[in-house]
């Protein structure tokens, strides 16, 4: 029998996510806190959004959010890693089979 150790985080008795690790488990738990303030900021803000859309901006927000201080800083945003060489024709490859072409006047 194999004994194994979880970490859960855990917000309003609600089960949200189950990890190995303590630093992962930490580090999740303070994205939710980081994703709720920002809920309570976003509530304020002059913008028709609905509770879900408050919820899920902010989420998403929490899980970027070196990119949005960074660009709060004044720097451009993080930009994601670019393909291979090998992926972009594997990638292109597949996309021209879908292509219909176009025809010029």
């Amino acid at each position: 029998m194999a004994v194994v150790v979880k970490y859960v985080v855990e917000r309003n008795g609600v089960e949200r996510m189950t990890f190995t690790s303590k630093k992962e488990a930490d580090a999740y738990d303070k994205m939710l806190d980081v994703a709720e303030s920002l809920e309570e900021m976003l509530g304020k803000v002059d913008v028709p959004l609905s509770e879900q859309q408050v919820e899920s901006l902010a989420l998403e927000m929490a899980k970027q959010k070196d990119d949005f201080i960074n660009v709060l800083k004044g720097s451009k945003p993080s930009t994601p890693a670019k393909k291979s060489k090998k992926d972009a024709d594997v990638n292109d490859s597949d996309a021209d089979e879908n292509v219909t072409p176009i025809k010029q006047a």
